[in-house]
């Protein structure tokens, strides 16, 4: 695994964290797409900046880029040779959400863009709950036609903290 593309089935499903982990143990550099999608004041990127960010990145010959943002998700899909999805429980990615804005108040994540701090509203959480199922869907679809598409590639799906920290540990060895 060289060029790895990292997904989730809500905000607060690990993405960034898992990443990060996965970066250190299998020494590949990690790219968070919110951090070339988002502009100082939670200002979006223009849609051909992003895009040709990414292909940018996935010409690189290692990676990780973690981050959903499906209407970009073919550049990273033909370009990577493993997909990894978090599919946790919406408990827990609510319960993350609301421990970052805690932990991160004020301020930007390390993997977001300056000038955007950590924000926590009704209508974020609003987006998470009424989201969540329907994107479990939507990329359960996506992982579907991945494989018919790219059988030789590798597809991982973790949906407890315990696989994800077998899986660490396995790719750490």
């Amino acid at each position: 695994m060289q060029r790895i593309m990292v997904i989730g089935v809500s905000a607060g499903a690990g993405k960034s964290t898992f990443a990060r982990r996965l970066g250190k143990v299998a020494n590949l550099p990690v790219h968070h797409l919110d951090a070339y999608y988002w502009k100082p004041g939670w200002v979006e990127a223009e849609e051909k900046e992003f895009q040709h960010k990414q292909q940018e990145l996935a010409d690189e010959p290692r990676w990780i880029m973690e981050g959903n943002y499906n209407s970009t998700a073919a550049i990273r899909l033909a370009a990577c040779d493993a997909l990894i999805q978090l599919q946790l429980p919406l408990w827990r990615c609510l319960w993350r959400v609301l421990k970052r804005r805690i932990q991160y108040r004020k301020q930007a994540r390390p993997d977001m863009a300056p000038g955007c701090p950590e924000k926590l509203d009704y209508e974020f959480l609003k987006f998470i709950v009424t989201t969540y199922h329907e994107r479990q869907k939507s990329q359960h679809h996506l992982i579907e036609e991945f494989i018919r598409k790219y059988p030789e590639k590798q597809v991982y799906i973790l949906r407890t903290q315990k696989e994800i920290e077998a899986f660490l540990e396995q790719v750490g060895k």
